[in-house]
């Protein structure tokens, strides 16, 4: 599976970016997908997954309530909507995605597990 994310860019502080996530697999639908970030001189940190049926989804507390993870497994896209943005929301954001499932598949969503990892998208807030 190779991802590609786009949709990136420039927002103001309270505005929305949408941002997505094309897999050039067919068997993209195996896969949990997640959404990740990375600041300048911070690690790389979860954001939100979304299991592979696109039954359960999953988010970090700071972007809870605000940003909402989908997925489409007739298209092989995933897609991360965006609200309310904030400049610490400024990072370069990545999608990644893992052969994982079960009942508890969000938990194995950790940024060392991935299976695969797009080249990333940057998102830079403005204040």
């Amino acid at each position: 599976v190779q991802l590609v994310e786009s949709g990136g860019g420039l927002a103001q502080a309270g505005g929305s970016l949408r941002l997505s996530c094309a897999a050039s697999e067919l068997t993209f639908s195996s896969y949990a997908v997640g959404w990740f970030r990375q600041a300048p001189g911070k690690e790389r940190e979860f954001v939100a997954a979304v299991s592979w049926t696109g039954g359960s989804k999953y988010y970090a507390e700071p972007v809870r309530g605000r940003f909402t993870i989908y997925r489409d497994n007739t298209k092989n896209t995933a897609s991360l909507q965006t609200h309310m943005l904030k400049p610490e929301d400024s990072a370069v954001y990545y999608c990644a995605a893992r052969a994982v499932e079960g009942s508890s598949w969000w938990q194995e969503m950790d940024p060392a597990g991935m299976d695969v990892w797009g080249k990333g998208t940057q998102v830079t807030v403005s204040s």
